[in-house]
């Protein structure tokens, strides 16, 4: 399975690409922000995505990817900082999956992956 991860942190995309590796899932492509993210979706599976970078926002990511066919069905979850239930409600209207607010523990990333994939 390939995963994006797009954030504008190098940190944070750090972070979840180790976490994601050490749950099994190597192929990992990272993303700075939405442009770049969208540049890089070929044989992409599944993505996850921040919500406040620069260029592109997550939630115009989400849409983005939401609004081309070849796009529509790929399992998105968001990796935020914004938790307030206004903002949870807006990204799940754009098309998340699923969504974690950040901090967030490994098994959480795990528990949320294999909820939007089945596994």
């Amino acid at each position: 399975m390939k995963i994006l991860t797009v954030d504008d942190s190098s940190t944070m995309r750090r972070i979840i690409k180790n976490t994601l590796n050490r749950l099994g899932y190597n192929d990992v492509v990272e993303a700075e922000h939405g442009v770049d993210g969208l540049a890089k979706m070929a044989g992409v599976d599944f993505v996850l995505t921040d919500w406040n970078m620069p260029e592109m926002d997550g939630l115009t990511f989400v849409k983005a990817l939401r609004s081309n066919s070849k796009f529509a069905e790929i399992p998105i979850i968001m990796v935020t900082t914004e938790a307030a239930k206004k903002e949870i409600l807006e990204a799940i209207k754009a098309g998340v999956t699923d969504y974690i607010v950040k901090p967030f523990t490994p098994e959480t990333l795990k528990e949320k992956i294999e909820k939007v994939v089945g596994g």
